[in-house]
Parts: C-alpha cells; sequence; structure tokens
C-alpha cells in the first residue's frame, strides 16, 4: 500500500482500518494480519512509557519506535507522528524532522493542525513526502484545550475545523484524521473532501478508522474512552496466563522433564 491507495481507497468507497503499534513484538503480529497501514503515534508517550499526555516524547523517541515496527512489519503502509514542536521550528528544521522519520523506515508523516505551519505542509508535499493531517482533539494542544476533550461541538468549532479539513487538501495532505468530533461534523467532511478521513472518536461515515492497538485488544483495565471498542479480553488473558505461570512455578510443576535440557 502507498499513500495513493488512500485515494484510491475513497473512490472505490472502500474502508481504511489502521490502528497504532510502537513495538517489534506487535508489528510483527499486524504485518500477518489484514490491516491496511499502522500508525506509530506519539501516543507511545503515554501507553509505552506512562507519560500524562504526548508532550514529552521527542524526536529520537518517535525514531527508536519507528525503526521497530518497520523491523517487525516491513511490508506495511507505516506512519509516524511528527512530535510536538518538531515542526514549529521553522521550516528547515521541519524538514529536518521528517527525514528523519522516514530514514528510519516511515512511508509517510502526521502532523496535528494546520494554522502557523502551512508552508510546511505544502513544502513537504511538493517535496515527496505524504503528509497525513490530524484535526478536532489534537493531543499535542490539551493545555490549550484544557485536557481531553471533545472538540467542534459549537457551531463556530465545527466550521473552523471544516476550514482547516479544506486547507490540508489544498496544501497536499493524502489523508486527514479526525479525532473526537461529533459523527455529523465528521460526515459532512467526509463527504466534503476528496481525501480520505481517518475517525477516531469521529463515527462510523468516515472512510476509515484507527484505534490504540492496546485499547482495541482490551489492555487498559483503567481506561476505557468511550470511541474505544475493545475486540478481544486482553487484560484478562494476560493476567490468567500469568497466574497460570505463578501456580506452575509454585507447585513445581514448571520447567517440566520435557522444558529442561539433559
Amino acid at each position: 500500500m502507498c499513500a495513493r491507495d488512500f485515494l484510491g481507497a475513497k473512490h472505490e468507497c472502500r474502508k481504511l482500518s489502521m490502528v497504532t503499534c510502537y513495538d517489534y513484538t506487535f508489528a510483527r503480529l499486524l504485518s500477518k494480519s489484514a490491516i491496511d497501514a499502522i500508525l506509530v503515534g506519539d501516543s507511545a508517550g503515554m501507553v509505552m512509557h506512562g507519560y500524562d499526555s504526548t508532550l514529552s516524547v521527542d524526536l529520537k523517541l518517535m525514531r527508536l519506535h519507528t525503526e521497530a515496527v518497520v523491523r517487525g512489519a516491513p511490508d506495511k503502509f507505516i506512519v509516524a507522528d511528527m512530535p510536538f514542536l518538531s515542526f514549529r521550528k521553522g521550516l528547515s528544521a521541519a524538514l529536518d524532522s521528517a527525514h528523519v522519520l522516514l530514514s528510519a523506515g516511515a512511508h509517510a508523516v502526521k502532523l496535528e493542525g494546520v494554522d502557523g505551519h502551512e508552508d510546511v505542509i505544502e513544502r513537504m508535499a511538493q517535496s515527496g513526502i505524504p503528509v497525513m493531517g490530524h484535526l478536532g482533539l489534537q493531543p499535542q494542544s490539551i493545555r490549550a484545550y484544557g485536557g481531553f476533550k471533545v472538540q467542534g461541538r459549537s457551531e463556530q468549532g465545527a466550521c473552523e475545523i471544516v476550514r482547516q479539513a479544506r486547507a490540508l487538501e489544498e496544501l497536499g495532505a493524502f489523508a486527514v484524521v479526525l479525532e473526537c468530533i461529533p459523527a455529523s461534523l465528521a460526515r459532512e467532511i467526509t463527504e466534503l473532501l476528496r481525501i480520505p478521513t481517518i475517525g477516531i472518536g469521529a463515527g462510523a461515515a468516515c472512510d476509515g478508522q484507527i484505534l490504540v492497538l492496546q485499547d482495541l485488544l482490551g489492555m487498559n483495565v483503567d481506561f476505557r474512552p468511550k470511541f474505544a471498542r475493545p475486540f478481544s479480553d486482553g487484560a484478562r488473558s494476560v493476567l490468567d496466563a500469568l497466574g497460570s505461570f505463578d501456580e506452575a512455578v509454585k507447585a513445581g510443576t514448571f520447567p517440566a522433564l520435557e522444558e529442561s535440557y539433559s
């Protein structure tokens, strides 16, 4: 798959599936699946490192996770997040940051918002760097929002997101993630744009959907956003396996003779 295939999928009315991934082991499993694309998200800071936001994630960390995912799923289309401020320090610095992620094996980059870095998006697209946009709830802006809150509920807020979506398309983005916005607004944007929309907490009308892999697998026992349907009880499976291991060790039944060397 390539960036152009995203446009083809929308033209053919074929839904796109994406998940986040941050490590080699899960990437190997994803490589055997029918999932269309992988996002190496800066959400790695929260999911893998325990930060309370994505703001602590830097380019070095994103490169590390991107390289791991690429090694595990070399045949998947991989998008890497540009971390906080990496595309806000001028055009040259932004291009250098994108180059780091592409050198790590990513096929495209994703960046949040539009205003203030239009030149970055346009130059990247013109330079052959596929750019995925991200509108609605932008996790890198949570301090401005005052927390993780649904965006676009007011008429003014909705109009602003529509304006930004149009701008992304005009600047050359090949797709846009819509996060935590009303389903009716996501439908309006999806019908308006020629490029595909990828929803997360944005209703079913989007051209595709993305979830954090750990949410999809039901690995988070204390955190479950409204939009994150668990397709497995992964936490229970892991806890059951750990319990069985503990019991076997303490009962002296592990390792067995066939699991030992003579």
